[in-house]
């Protein structure tokens, strides 16, 4: 059925209303890379010979990641008139047990996570449960979730993300129908602008100034690209994001176009993410079904469509320059700006083009739905929302994080992930990939925005966080990011290509302990030279390992070298 109109649109909303909240127990398994990685996919064809032999009345689907990586295979189980439970470290062999529960009306106590009490925004009304599963915790009081507020992942791991029914009936492209209908693209802009969101992939640019550029441009094509090429060692939010909700990222895409007067967009992703680009791929087509892409949407005049190209995977192309080359057919490597994206001559194919990357375009329905008045309320002042980061590494609960931008390190480290794995001291974090710094236990005070990250010697990126102990090493951490970023280098700027060559050399003799101290202030120069003089942000950034490390774990480099 095409959506046209506002009933259309219901009636959507309450097929998937019935398939999340079904007549009779619905059973949802964790289907995300992560969960697929460590026996989902196995959990999920037993539990359907068992459904299927029996012939038994239980609707069985798969869902995305809700975010608690470390308790992967996840499996919700809905039982009507009772809450949503989330059931954590399933195998195959709980599969039988499961089963049993789910016919008796209850589920395993000993796998039981948490439960949500009430799907609000799903049923329109707050369901009351009985007592059966108050021995359950509450989700808001397991301490994973407990300083997390869910903007971005707020359907992840609930809903199927292959059934644009499911998105529809959580909100889903309300948002659009409400930007076409009844706000001009001007308006859009103006409201986006007025929430504050500042673009998610690095440097936080204002989003809404950068599409009003696009919008003001004169020519007679623009385009509009997501950037899903997230490289960054350890950083996997993005790949959550479309593989637990891709829709909303295309909402977010048809928002956008609408304001700027775009008719085609794309979506760059690399290759290594095979099942986003296969869920993509199918959200397209289910979106293109329903009339929400392709001409006339919402019977509306605009016209819009979505494809996809699939990069390489070199680091490098998600610099815009180099990744629209890369689009193109070209050699991905950054050329100098201006002209930018945004200007004719500097796009994709020199028309003028809107780069944001999945989390930004994510963010869009939200506003647009809920007002920026009330967008602007999350976060601090000039870090309005929330961000979504990986946590991994040395820590004690791995996964996805999303918390109000402004928040503190020492929350998302400690608060939420419990601290150093196996209970060895937490020594330092890296943020923002290998363009990142180190930063110190003790400035965990540091707040989780551009400008105190900045301060601090690092970048936001695209939100991971490494934790690293008391046996790290940090000169061994600073060569480890040093040597990705030297195999990544394009090649075309010398400071790059031979400066990060020579940092590597250098860093390679003072672990051998060959160095000496004229080898630490000619790795100083060196470093300052290849950030200052870089032609694009991968040179420019990828200094910072050592920069930082050197600022604030000198002594672990003097004890390398010799007088």
């Amino acid at each position: 059925m095409k959506i046209k109109s506002k009933s259309d649109l219901a009636a959507r909303r309450r097929i998937g209303a019935a398939k999340i909240t079904p007549g009779t127990p619905r059973i949802a398994v964790g289907l995300a890379t992560c969960g697929a990685a460590v026996g989902g996919d196995r959990i999920y064809e037993r539990l359907h010979e068992i459904i299927q032999t029996g012939n038994l009345d239980i609707l069985l689907t798969k869902v995305g990641c809700i975010g608690y990586c470390k308790e992967e295979p996840l499996v919700n189980i809905t039982i009507p008139g009772k809450p949503l439970v989330i059931l954590h470290r399933v195998n195959e062999a709980d599969a039988d047990t499961i089963i049993r529960a789910v016919l008796a009306g209850d589920v395993l106590d000993d796998k039981a996570l948490c439960r949500i009490p009430a799907w609000d925004h799903v049923t329109g009304h707050t369901q009351q449960y009985g007592t059966g599963f108050d021995r359950i915790p509450l989700y808001a009081d397991v301490p994973f979730f407990r300083h997390q507020k869910k903007v971005i992942l707020r359907n992840a791991g609930l809903i199927n993300p292959e059934d644009i029914d499911e998105y529809i009936a959580v909100g889903g492209y309300q948002a659009a129908f409400q930007a076409l209908t009844g706000m001009t693209p001007e308006a859009v802009i103006d409201e986006v602008e007025k929430s504050g969101l500042r673009g998610r992939g690095g440097a936080g640019f204002p989003t809404g100034l950068k599409w009003r550029i696009t919008r003001d441009a004169q020519a007679d094509k623009k385009y509009i690209i997501c950037n899903a090429d997230e490289g960054d060692p350890g950083a996997y939010m993005n790949r959550n994001e479309m593989e637990s909700d891709p829709h909303m990222l295309i909402e977010g895409m048809i928002i956008g176009a609408y304001a700027m007067g775009v008719d085609e967009g794309l979506i760059y992703i690399r290759a290594e993410y095979p099942l986003a680009i296969q869920r993509l791929k199918h959200a397209i087509r289910e979106a293109r079904e329903a009339g929400l892409l392709g001409k006339n949407i919402f019977g509306t005049t605009f016209c819009f469509d979505i494809e996809i190209a699939i990069g390489a995977g070199a680091f490098v192309c998600g610099e815009s320059t180099a990744l629209v080359a890369s689009i193109e057919g070209k050699t991905g490597r950054p050329h100098p700006r201006p002209p930018r994206l945004t200007d004719i001559g500097g796009g994709l194919w020199g028309k003028p083009t809107d780069l944001n990357n999945v989390e930004t375009w994510c963010n869009v329905p939200v506003i647009i739905k809920n007002g920026s008045g009330w967008y602007a309320q999350i976060g601090a002042h000039g870090n309005t929302g929330t961000k979504v980061f990986s946590l991994v590494g040395k820590v004690d609960r791995v996964g996805l994080v999303e918390v109000p931008l402004g928040t503190s390190l020492s929350t998302i480290v400690f608060d939420i992930g419990n601290g150093g794995a196996a209970q060895k001291k937490v020594k330092a974090v890296q943020t923002g990939g290998p363009s990142g710094g180190c930063i110190p236990v003790r400035l965990f005070d540091t707040p989780m925005d551009y400008e105190s990250l900045n301060n601090a010697g690092s970048i936001m990126g695209s939100g991971g966080i490494v934790v690293m102990d008391e046996e790290t090493n940090m000169v061994d951490i600073a060569r480890y990011f040093i040597n990705f970023a030297t195999g990544e280098s394009c090649g075309k700027c010398v400071p790059c290509r031979e400066g990060l060559k020579h940092t590597l050399l250098l860093l390679n003799k003072i672990l051998a302990g060959k160095g000496t101290k004229a080898d630490l202030e000619t790795l100083a120069i060196l470093v300052d030279t290849i950030q200052a003089t870089s032609l694009c942000g991968l040179g420019q950034t990828a200094p910072n390992p050592v920069l930082t490390t050197l600022a604030y774990f000198r002594d672990e480099y003097d004890a390398l070298v010799r007088s």
